[in-house]
């Protein structure tokens, strides 16, 4: 939830100001008033009439007084706003609470409170108070919600303040706003064994040290609470002290999700986009994969990564990673298509070692293209690759010959260099194309066993 302190409307400005903001308050009902008066007035002075002029300064007077009452309150109005929750998922819906308290000695006429919204996030709310008392509190709320991902403003609150008689009408504005993010729709997904591992732990054959860094391996010296069973005596008897092994603990495994948002492989837009079914995937697959132990990390075609404070860049899963699983969704909130042309700057990313894991959502690829994304799979552990059809998205017809043949040769292109390579139709489920790349993956590593038996039972006497 996000809150904002309480606050009055406007500064103090100064007397001049305060009266030509009050003239201009002025309802329909007011300023008639006003004028019947003048011309009351008018007619009495022509006509010799008293009783007609005291009419005609009763009508006058009585929307003038109407508009100073406002002026001297229109500070005494303190307004908050909290959201419930800040960060919602497209196409759900989030909850505004508004309180006003009215901190004068005086009670306050009809209010009516108007907040601004964006047009996405639905109709502009309005609210009428009939009467606030002195030191009383009024609590409304409505509802936001917004099919298309992004960082929107609420606010300033609006209060527009009447008399009883509605002669008068001030507006206020108050001068916070908050800001509601709307992340990426995230599909539950199951635990496969895309890495080996349903956990993420590797595969139990690389180790680190608890307590010491990759450098740091001999035992350390001993401390009060720790187990006698682990005194290393050999080092006891070398330094002359009691030592004590350090202990083993898995290696944590790592997985990178690569977003191309290169504009020339994407077409269309909207909430059913190809696009933004491809921003949905990545936020599934970084949530699960942190809900599955791994440490992960976000990586784009312009070789952009998030987070970046972790070890290596990487956000490592435990107590922050919901931390840092709000962080990429906060990205992938705002993240819109590149300019760039190529894969080649996330390629050079990946050099940098091995990278565990990785999960690519990718648009339309050229040769050039899926040859880099073949590359990129000499970096990581294991690749896998969910490959949008942007012209099939977007139901647009395309002048390129055999535009079929050309998919089916860079998915080809991908497998052959060891990628699980999965094609998405439009409309298609994450999670049931999460099991397929299981499958395939898991079918390729048997067909890769029996065929690695069969040659070494060929080389045999």
């Amino acid at each position: 939830m996000a809150a904002a302190g309480p606050e009055h409307a406007e500064d103090d400005r100064d007397g001049g100001d305060g009266v030509r903001t009050a003239l201009a308050g002025l309802t329909t009902r007011g300023r008639s008033f006003l004028a019947a008066g003048i011309a009351a007035a008018i007619c009495a002075y022509v006509l010799g009439q008293a009783d007609l002029l005291r009419v005609g300064l009763l009508l006058a007077v009585l929307p003038l007084v109407c508009a100073a009452v406002l002026l001297r309150t229109r500070h005494r109005v303190a307004g908050t706003r909290r959201l419930s929750p800040a960060r919602v998922p497209a196409g759900s819906e989030a909850r505004v609470h508004l309180r006003t308290e009215n901190v004068s000695r005086l009670p306050t006429g009809l209010l009516m409170l108007q907040d601004r919204v964006p047009y996405v996030l639905g109709p502009r709310p309005r609210f009428v108070l009939d009467r606030v008392e002195p030191g009383g509190r009024r609590e409304v709320s409505y509802r936001v919600r917004s099919d298309l991902r992004g960082r929107y403003p609420l606010g300033p609150l609006q209060l527009r303040l009447t008399d009883p008689f509605g002669m008068c009408e001030l507006t206020r504005s108050f001068s916070s706003f908050d800001t509601l993010t709307v992340v990426p729709r995230v599909d539950p997904l199951p635990p496969v064994r895309l890495s080996g591992e349903a956990r993420g732990y590797g595969d139990g054959r690389q180790r680190s040290l608890a307590l010491a860094g990759e450098d740091d391996v001999i035992p350390r010296g001993y401390r009060y609470g720790d187990d006698l069973r682990r005194v290393h005596w050999r080092s006891t008897a070398r330094y002359g002290e009691l030592m004590v092994r350090r202990e083993e603990q898995p290696q944590r495994a790592r997985c990178t999700v690569l977003l191309d948002t290169r504009y020339l492989a994407f077409h269309g837009s909207g909430p059913d986009s190809a696009f933004e079914w491809a921003v949905s995937g990545v936020a599934s697959v970084l949530v699960h994969m942190l809900e599955q132990g791994f440490s992960v990390r976000l990586l784009t075609d312009t070789g952009d990564t998030v987070p970046g404070e972790g070890a290596d860049g990487f956000a490592s899963a435990g107590a922050g990673s919901a931390e840092a699983a709000g962080l990429m969704l906060d990205t992938l909130a705002v993240i819109d298509h590149s300019d760039g042309a190529g894969l080649s700057r996330a390629y050079d990313m990946l050099r940098g070692g091995n990278e565990g894991l990785l999960v690519a959502f990718l648009g339309d690829l050229d040769e050039e293209q899926a040859a880099i994304a073949a590359r990129m799979r000499q970096r990581s552990g294991g690749a896998v690759a969910f490959v949008l059809d942007g012209a099939e998205w977007a139901r647009e017809p395309t002048d390129v010959p055999g535009p079929a043949h050309h998919r089916g040769e860079r998915l080809r292109l991908l497998r052959d260099a060891g990628w699980t390579a999965v094609p998405v139709p439009p409309g298609a489920s994450l999670e049931a194309l999460w099991r397929q790349a299981d499958r395939e993956r898991t079918a390729a590593g048997a067909a890769s066993g029996a065929v690695h038996g069969t040659h070494h039972g060929e080389g045999r006497p």
